[in-house]
């Protein structure tokens, strides 16, 4: 078998002569070739080898897809300087409003190049691009700025020429178009490079260029020189335009897909904009001229170019080509041997192109196993669609059509836009939010402020509680602080400083976490000692299954899927918590798991909280599994009870490999014959008799059970201790991101956006949340969709008539389903893409976007439409929601918008419903510090044996305390923006190693500048740290040019018993002139100091500390 890469030697029309005789007469005249029979891939491949780098081709294809799909293949196996995609700076098909910053980013790139005369190149394009006009040559000169290292530039004249530029002025630059200064450093984002430039001033000199990465701020590589480029795609400006064939140069070969359809459509985008003019109020008449090319000169203006038409008109002079497209398989690889082996007889060429070094090793293990002499070219790069080439003798085929999945196109991002940074923005402090102070309860922020200790300006964080109190907090302390996050809207209750209120309601929270946590660590303890059955390692039925999934495994899924693997070949019963997104592909790690227990001649149950899921996953296993030997049924109260006694009979018996059911599964009168596997789908969702019951059939199988509820990453931690957690933030590749849109409660839009679902085949989710008007709604869409079916669901609905409806509407026997939120819980159905949320500014994020997850499951786009009351008049959370929600639309970042609401509710299901009520009480992130240090003490008391020293040390580090009189802070000069101070100081106090640190001051000079005093001293405080923690201090205060270090305060504590404190007493003994050991007793607690004297600078601090 042989395996190669994008070796050119393997790839097909290598040696054509028909593209031979094109090259020669294409270049002794110029003329119009008419070609037919290119199918698939084959175009790409003789586009490829048609090309010679001394003349540039234009491909124009008929849509973006086969425009990206063409492009992909050409840049599988060509230099990347060869080919480019040239895209429409317009976001959607027909939507004159709205730009997409990395397209008009990749249109310049090329129209930069294409006028520089450099490289000549392959571009890929589709008409909607043609049609918008670009800038004459000589305009592109006058917007383009060069800047060079040691030349003199005045600040301010550079200003001025961005803002010239209609370059943007931001705190930080995000995209192209923006710039910022700070000091004598201007950030800029220029149009013509993928990562921004960092100019660093030195008077009226430039000392140093460099790129940097946004989402890191590093630098990565310096520049002597550089240019910076204007948006040349803005339309507002009024320079002259013309269209890309006279931009273009006169030797360039136009390729087109159909020339007649590329001038109809020119024509036709021409005319709607024409038409549409007068209610979309963008450009006027003279402007569309101006700015549009109307396509009517098409043919005259292909005159001056060599023209390559694709699509054959049985004229005398066409060149044809016999090609024919790959045959559907559909899987059975018995078909895929037999036609290859075929071929091969013929004398034919094998290809094979596969997306990933994982279907490589598929196809070999398939070939294998089928002891095969076939020995195909296994190439590792994917193609759009397979093909065989009688001319050449030449089969390529692609996997996914062999494997009958979907193949998605990937037009790489030039720029990487930060969506992290709006994310952070949710979690990130504005005066007046409370926060928590872990000591002393929760307050109101009321920013950093200047604050005097003995002379010295220091910075402190206020916080206010009450009319009266307020508290400054050192910024050494920052990690005591956090925001509160409690229910969206609910006002936490504010005590007064020193009352002893908050520490009694912290008192009451431990003890119970503590009671949870010991049930949950116990439990995991209990089960590690028992032993269950071992299953094998997979067969080749499994490696089939897994390769016939319709998409692309994510790393999450692998790691799930293995990890899951090494539990059940185990000999410990397996207990293991699947937590991922909706739509992140859960479902497939089951159905592997299920088939893996059957296939070792077990049977699953899979227990779900509700009557339609059941009915679904029946839906979902079964048509997963219809090609393997599998035996499927569910049991829920759809069933009669003929049905049902037939069903459990055949559970006993053994009949049934896989059973789905709602609760009734645990009953008593179900018998399992040889029970292995139970999967338990949302288990938050169960009373707590069925989950006792639950727990009773755990005691020796395995269970795996599934959530869509996150589990925040700290609180991971604390729970490893106590669960087997896997999780899943990977979204599926070959999903298209939902578009979503905000809009008022138009007619119009809601009639278009029906109509459009329907007539693709598809069906629509209307979601109003108000049952008493729900009915005039169904009435509305009936009249704006009167051909639609329409129902309508509620919680008031009996049973039997809401499931009925809601499979009615799964069996596509309705095209409109109007619901309340009671679709949010798991209505899976693939073929509906279109959601609309009315009065969204009412919903909480995590109810948005599990509401949204129910569209967007298949390959095909989808849209989601938040119908809201005007911004005006929403409250601020609302609009920061409806803005959040907007934004975020690729799948995943959803997982950390909706963490926010969900990260509440997931650590309340997780470790018991009553504990969400404290963490109202208490604020989310001081419940999950609590939780933390219940489960250290645990590690370190009660189950000291099963837990080792180094985690228990982890938890002294968290509570370490600096106080002093220094001046050590950010200065105002250095880092001016409020908000990225506060953020640089919380970064800081999240420090853990030396590595970390080395990177956050190498960032600081990299963004700011040289670091000033204060800031080198700031550093050296959590060097400081570092050593007090390791000698075995809880504090250290450092004031009037002495050092108290203060030892751990609890005297049981084993410290006190180690090595480490004999040493340290050594030490004190041995330097009796650079310390004293000093008792204190306070409030009848004794304390153990050490005090240095004369101490007056951090560094002298750190040397002292050395010595032990």
């Amino acid at each position: 078998m042989k395996k190669v890469g994008n070796n050119p030697h393997s790839l097909p029309f290598l040696k054509s002569l028909k593209i031979q005789k094109l090259q020669n007469s294409i270049i002794q005249s110029q003329n119009k070739y008419i070609l037919h029979g290119l199918y698939g891939s084959s175009k790409s491949f003789f586009i490829k080898q048609l090309f010679n780098s001394k003349t540039s081709f234009l491909w124009i294809l008929n849509d973006k897809e086969s425009a990206a799909y063409h492009y992909n293949d050409l840049e599988n196996f060509m230099e990347q300087k060869h080919c480019s995609f040239y895209p429409s700076s317009y976001n959607k098909h027909k939507d004159f409003k709205k730009t997409d910053s990395q397209n008009i980013f990749k249109r310049t790139e090329v129209i930069k190049n294409l006028s520089s005369r450099g490289n000549s190149q392959i571009i890929v394009t589709y008409p909607e691009a043609i049609f918008e006009k670009i800038l004459q040559k000589k305009e592109i000169k006058k917007r383009i700025l060069k800047i060079s290292v040691g030349k003199a530039l005045n600040l301010e004249i550079l200003n001025e020429q961005l803002f010239d530029f209609k370059f943007n002025r931001e705190d930080f630059v995000l995209e192209p178009g923006d710039f910022s200064v700070r000091g004598g450093i201007i950030d800029v984002f220029s149009f013509s490079n993928d990562l921004p430039y960092r100019i660093e001033f030195f008077g009226d000199e430039v000392e140093s260029i460099r790129t940097f990465h946004i989402e890191s701020q590093l630098s990565n590589k310096t520049f002597e020189s550089i240019e910076i480029l204007a948006d040349l795609e803005n339309k507002e400006n009024n320079y002259k335009r013309e269209d890309l064939f006279s931009f273009i140069n006169k030797n360039s070969i136009v390729i087109t897909e159909n020339l007649f359809f590329l001038k109809d459509k020119l024509e036709d985008l021409y005319s709607y904009l024409s038409e549409k003019n007068s209610n979309q109020n963008r450009f006027n008449q003279e402007q569309i001229n101006k700015l549009f090319y109307s396509g009517i000169s098409l043919f005259q203006d292909l005159k001056k170019f060599s023209v390559i038409d694709l699509k054959g008109d049985n004229s005398d002079k066409q060149i044809n080509f016999n090609i024919i497209p790959q045959p559907a398989f559909n899987k059975k690889f018995n078909l895929l041997i037999e036609n290859l082996n075929n071929y091969k007889q013929k004398g034919y060429s094998i290809r094979i192109f596969c997306s990933s070094e994982n279907q490589i090793n598929r196809f070999k293990e398939i070939f294998e196993q089928n002891e095969t002499l076939l020995n195909p070219i296994l190439i590792d790069k994917p193609i759009y669609k397979g093909y065989v080439n009688h001319d050449e003798k030449e089969v390529c085929y692609s996997d996914h059509e062999i494997f009958d999945r979907y193949h998605k196109f990937k037009i790489k991002s030039r720029f990487s836009h930060s969506k992290k940074v709006n994310l952070n923005e949710l979690n990130q402090l504005e005066i007046g939010d409370y926060v928590t102070h872990i000591d002393h309860g929760i307050g109101v922020f009321g920013g950093l402020k200047k604050i005097k200790v003995n002379d010295k300006i220091q910075e402190a964080i206020k916080l206010t509680y009450g009319e009266r109190d307020t508290l400054y907090v050192s910024i050494h302390l920052i990690h005591k602080i956090c925001k509160y996050n409690g229910k969206d809207g609910t006002k936490p209750k504010i005590f007064k400083l020193g009352s002893g209120a908050w520490k009694k309601i912290k008192l009451n929270a431990k003890s119970r976490v503590k009671k949870v946590a010991f049930n949950l660590i116990e439990a995991y303890a209990k089960r590690k000692l028992k032993k269950g059955f071992q299953y094998g390692p997979d067969s080749s039925i499994q490696h089939e299954l897994e390769a016939s999934f319709l998409y692309e495994d994510t790393p999450d899924q692998i790691k799930s899927t293995i990890d899951i693997k090494n539990d059940m070949e185990s000999l410990q019963p397996m207990d293991r918590l699947i937590c991922g997104d909706v739509g992140f592909g859960k479902t497939e790690i089951a159905i592997r798991a299920a088939f893996k227990a059957i296939d070792n001649g077990k049977q699953v149950a899979i227990l779900v909280p509700t009557t339609v899921l059941a009915f679904q996953h029946f839906k979902t296993f079964t048509k997963r599994l219809e090609d393997f030997p599998v035996s499927i049924d569910y049991l829920n109260r759809f069933r009669s009870n003929k049905e049902k006694n037939l069903i459990i009979n055949e559970i006993k018996s053994g009949k049934i490999d896989l059973i789905i059911g709602t609760h009734q599964l645990v009953n008593k009168n179900v018998e399992f014959k040889n029970l292995g596997l139970l999967i338990v789908d949302e288990e938050q969702r169960f009373g707590v008799s069925v989950k006792e019951k639950i727990r009773s059939l755990k005691e020796n199988i395995d269970v795996l059970t599934l959530t869509a509820t996150p589990i925040p990453r700290t609180l991971q931690y604390s729970l490893m201790s106590a669960r087997d957690l896997s999780i899943i933030n990977t979204p599926p590749q070959n999903r298209f991101p939902i578009e979503s849109n905000v809009i008022s409660f138009k007619e119009k839009i809601i009639e278009e956006a029906i109509n459009f679902e329907i007539q693709r085949g598809g069906q629509v989710f209307f979601v109003h949340n108000r049952i008493e008007n729900i009915k005039e709604v169904s009435a509305m869409i009936s009249r704006l969709a009167p051909n639609a079916e329409v129902g309508i669901v509620h919680g008031r609905i009996e049973g039997k008539k809401l499931e009925k409806t809601m499979l009615d509407f799964i069996d596509g026997k309705f095209d409109v389903l109007v619901s309340t939120t009671i679709i949010e819980s798991g209505l899976d159905v693939p073929n509906a893409n279109t959601i609309f949320i009315n009065n969204a500014q009412n919903f909480g994020l995590s109810d948005l976007h599990q509401m949204r997850g129910r569209v967007g499951r298949s390959n095909k786009k989808a849209f989601c439409y938040f119908i809201t009351s005007p911004f005006s008049s929403m409250t601020k959370e609302a609009r920061k929601r409806i803005e959040a929600i907007e934004q975020h639309t690729e799948l995943g970042s959803g997982f950390y918008i909706a963490m926010k609401d969900l990260e509440i509710r997931g650590a309340g299901d997780l470790l018991g419903a009553e504990q969400s009520g404290f963490i109202n009480d208490i604020g989310f992130e001081t419940y999950q510090k609590i939780l933390k240090e219940a489960v250290e003490e645990l590690k370190a008391k009660e189950f000291n044996e099963l837990f080792d020293e180094d985690s228990i040390k982890e938890n002294r580090i968290t509570n370490f305390q600096i106080d002093t009189d220094l001046e050590v802070l950010f200065p105002d000069a250095y880092i001016n923006n409020i908000k990225e101070r506060l953020n640089q100081y919380q970064k800081l106090s999240e420090i853990k190693t030396k590595e970390e640190l080395n990177k956050f001051t190498k960032v600081l000079e990299d963004r700011f500048g040289k670091l000033p005093n204060q800031t080198i001293d700031l550093i050296k405080t959590v060097e400081l740290k570092w050593l007090g923690t390791e000698i075995g201090f809880e504090k250290i205060i450092l004031k009037n040019r002495k050092m108290i270090c203060q030892f751990i305060s609890n005297k049981e504590d084993k410290y006190y018993k180690s090595d480490k404190f004999q040493n340290t007493l050594l030490n004190i003994q041995n330097n009796p002139n650079l310390c004293q050991i000093k008792e204190k007793k306070k409030n009848n607690e004794e304390k153990l100091l050490l005090v240095f004297n004369e101490v007056q600078t951090l560094t002298q601090a750190i040397s002292y500390l050395k010595v032990f």
